[in-house]
């Protein structure tokens, strides 16, 4: 080998030395996993509390989702031979807010029409002065934010119950086929009577 080609050689091993220095790995870094983001969490209890009050809700009553301009909504069964489920609404509009009592009730009757047979009463549960009102006939079965008619529903029941609390009236309307509503009717005055602060 000659002179020139070992110098060459030499070169080229003393390069390849300090190159291979020169790229050293860094130290490879643990692996950290980033935490998987909160998911909100879905409470499957009923929403059975407003206004500082709470009710227990029957057992066969069935809790929808979140609706607007309610605090709870629940689907009665529909008795043998009616096509439709009964419906209870719980609306709550806060202090001042939602109207007296006599305004709503009025308000019920004219979603019957010629008002149906209805009659009202009144009673006292724990310290609470409750309203409550029976109306049956066609239902005009109002809806939307204007509250139009969405059709006539002949032989329907509206049971109703307005809890004066000091914090604002709660409001429970059950509507539906009038079987439906009496099968509901002794589950809806139970719904009532356990009603406490």
């Amino acid at each position: 080998m000659t002179h020139t080609r070992l110098s060459f050689l030499a070169m080229a091993i003393f390069l390849f030395i300090t190159l291979a220095g020169c790229t050293k790995k860094e130290p490879e870094q643990p692996k950290t996993t980033m935490p998987e983001p909160m998911q909100p969490t879905i409470s499957s209890a009923p929403a059975n509390n407003v206004a500082n009050i709470r009710w227990t809700k029957p057992e066969r009553w069935v809790q929808q989702g979140e609706r607007a301009m309610r605090v709870a909504t629940y689907t009665i069964s529909a008795a043998t031979g009616d096509k439709e489920n009964g419906e209870c609404a719980v609306f709550y509009f806060g202090s001042g807010q939602g109207g007296n009592v006599d305004d709503n009730i009025n308000r019920w009757i004219g979603q019957f029409e010629s008002g149906g047979k209805h009659n009202r009463s009144s009673k006292e549960i724990n310290a609470m002065k409750v309203t409550l009102v029976q109306i049956s006939g066609a239902y005009l079965s109002p809806s939307g934010p204007m509250m139009e008619s969405t059709g006539k529903k002949e032989n329907y029941r509206l049971l109703g119950a307005i809890i004066e609390t000091p914090e604002g009236p709660v409001f429970f309307k059950l509507t539906g086929p009038a079987k439906t509503v009496a099968d509901a009717e002794k589950e809806f005055d139970g719904l009532v009577n356990s009603i406490t602060k």
